[in-house]
Order: C-alpha cells, then sequence, then structure tokens
C-alpha cells in the first residue's frame, strides 16, 4: 500500500508499505479522507510525541471497514467510520479521573503508532464511530472539533443569558476558525475572530464569523468587551494580552501550542479582582461523539475549512515545505 512514511526523524517520504495483518481486538480501515494537522508537522522534527520511527503520521481521518477480527461483535466489514486517536493507559491517575488526554503514558494513532496517511490503518475497534451517511472529508474534521470541544468543556462554556454571549478568538487560522464556529454551534451569540491576515479575516467573514484585525485601533476600543477569549495562535504575546479584552468575571482558554520555554506576565491581583477563569486544553477526551453531532448540523461553514483534497502524494510538500501559505486551510488525503 502507498503511505507517507517517516523515516528517521526530519525525513518524510511516500513509499510502499505492506497492508497491516489483522490482530485481535482490530479492524483494518481503508482510508478515505485524512487530515493534515501541525502536530503532524512536530511529530517529524521530534517536538511532540516520543520521537518513534519508522511512523505513519496522521490521526485525523475517516474511512470504510475492511476487515474486522474474530473476536470483534458490533461492527460490520464496510461500516463507514471514524477514528479516536488518543490510547490511553486506563489506568493512571489522570485516566481513573477520566481525564485520558492527561494520560500518562499517551500514545495515539499518527503520534507513535501508524496513522492516516496510508491506503490503510489497523485500527482498535474500541476507537471506531461510525458515521453513517456523513461525508468523509467532513468527518475527518471530528478529531480536531473534538479537541476544540475539550476545551471548550474544559473552560466550563455556559451560554444563555447568564452565560457567554460574545466571544472572541485569536487566530483566523483552520482551527481557529473551527474553534470560532463552534461556539457559535454551542450558542454564543456574537463570535469575532482576530488576525492580521485580511485573506483570512475575509474568509472567516464569508463564514458568518465577526472580524477585527489584531492591534488595531477598532480592537483596542473593544477592551474587556468578550465574555470569553481564546487564544489559537500559539504566541506568548497574544496569550499575555487576552486578559485585557475578558469582561469581569469573563473566561480566558489557551488553546493554541505555545512553545514550551516560552513565559508570560500577568497580574494575579487583576485575576482576584475581576474574577477571571484561566482554562487550559490538551487534545480530546472522547469527544468524538458531541463532534459527529455538531458535524451533521453543519450547513456547510466547517466543510468549507477543508481548502485541499489531494491525493497522498500531493500531500507530502505541505509537510515538509518551510513555511505555509496563509490561503490554505484544512488539508487533506482524499479518495473520492
Amino acid at each position: 500500500m502507498e503511505a507517507i512514511c517517516y523515516t528517521e526523524k526530519g525525513v518524510a517520504v511516500t513509499k510502499t508499505l505492506p497492508v497491516p495483518e489483522l490482530r485481535p481486538g482490530h479492524a483494518l480501515v481503508r482510508v478515505r479522507a485524512a487530515g493534515l494537522c501541525h502536530t503532524d508537522i512536530d511529530v517529524l522534527h521530534g517536538r511532540y510525541g516520543e520521537g518513534r520511527f519508522p511512523l505513519v503520521p496522521c490521526h485525523e481521518y475517516a474511512g470504510v471497514v475492511e476487515a474486522v477480527a474474530g473476536d470483534v461483535s458490533g461492527l460490520a466489514v464496510g461500516a463507514r467510520v471514524v477514528v479516536d486517536p488518543n490510547l490511553p493507559c486506563g489506568e493512571c491517575p489522570a485516566c481513573r479521573k477520566g481525564l485520558t488526554n492527561l494520560c500518562r503514558d499517551l500514545k495515539a494513532y499518527g503520534v507513535t503508532e501508524n496513522g492516516g496517511f496510508a491506503e490503510y490503518s489497523l485500527v482498535r475497534t474500541d476507537h471506531l464511530y461510525e458515521i453513517g451517511d456523513l461525508d468523509f472529508n467532513l468527518a475527518a474534521l471530528a478529531e480536531p472539533l473534538a479537541c476544540v470541544l475539550n476545551g471548550l468543556n474544559s473552560a466550563g462554556l455556559r451560554t444563555g443569558p447568564a452565560g457567554t454571549q460574545t466571544a472572541l478568538v485569536f487566530g483566523a487560522g483552520p482551527i481557529g476558525l473551527l474553534l470560532a464556529l463552534s461556539l457559535k454551534a454551542k450558542g454564543v451569540s456574537s463570535v469575532t475572530v482576530a488576525d492580521i491576515n485580511e485573506g483570512r479575516l475575509a474568509f472567516a467573514e464569508k463564514l458568518g464569523l465577526e472580524i477585527t484585525v489584531s492591534c488595531s485601533q477598532a480592537l483596542a476600543e473593544r477592551r474587556r468587551a468578550f465574555d470569553f477569549v481564546a487564544d489559537a495562535t500559539g504566541i506568548a504575546r497574544v496569550v499575555e494580552g487576552m486578559i485585557d479584552f475578558t469582561a469581569d468575571g469573563g473566561t480566558v482558554l489557551v488553546f493554541g501550542v505555545c512553545a514550551p520555554d516560552q513565559r508570560i506576565s500577568i497580574s494575579p491581583f487583576e485575576i482576584f479582582r475581576r474574577q477571571i477563569r484561566f482554562a487550559g486544553s490538551h487534545s480530546l477526551n472522547r469527544n468524538i461523539p458531541e463532534a459527529l453531532a455538531i458535524l451533521k448540523r453543519d450547513e456547510g461553514a466547517m466543510a468549507a475549512l477543508v481548502s485541499h483534497r489531494l491525493p497522498l502524494g500531493e500531500v507530502l510538500p505541505f509537510i515538509t515545505r518551510k513555511s505555509a501559505d496563509p490561503a490554505t486551510m484544512k488539508v487533506q488525503f482524499s479518495i473520492d
């Protein structure tokens, strides 16, 4: 089978690999859509995961069940499925608390085990969710959407008269827009996206989101105007400044991935006096069913985030290129 393979740190190639052999408790999935995440690039360069090579990357994928192990029941050949990539140990303190995404020995398809950038993938059947007639490319957004939903749950998002009515998201890339669209799907009436790139802001506006230019006077005039403020840039100075835009009693969500050595400076007194909630978020925590429910209600906005549907070999340059085109949103390996 054709696959993208990380043969060693910093080296990614397209090569032919054997089709995985079926094992107890597993299903062989023919991949139909698989999305590229910045984490895949971090894995390649040893910035995330265990640096276990060779490896087939990609943790965002959907497909069709081609074969099922004899000890498996409740899943049939031909089922259309999406993958929950996280493989927690189930025994550590975090897992026992239900925080499987914080497992001390967390493994994941596409990070420590072969993932979705291949024609076939071997997946534990308890990590497969049936998608019905949902489009495969849309279903492949379930994993990043599930990460967003974990973040919103971690932040204790509440909507309605006593909850979040206004939200601001820094970053109009694919994950920032998915976060903004999720806030709308959750019932937040006014969601604004801030970015420095006018093209991305124009795209966000077409999705029905309010927009503003980061560092502009117009944004500065909206100080303390938002019940909920989230970062999807991974830039420490943006995180540091979010509290200035948060209303008294509001919530700040650190969702973007800053470099581990970066630090920010915030007044503890201000957090105390203004009763600001700070929340962090890592990965997903069994949020795939909720993500699928939202995707099934999508009227085209989330689907529009997929800007490239490509053969497997054409995905490779997006992994190895030095810089990204701001017009690029979600890149997917796709089989029609």
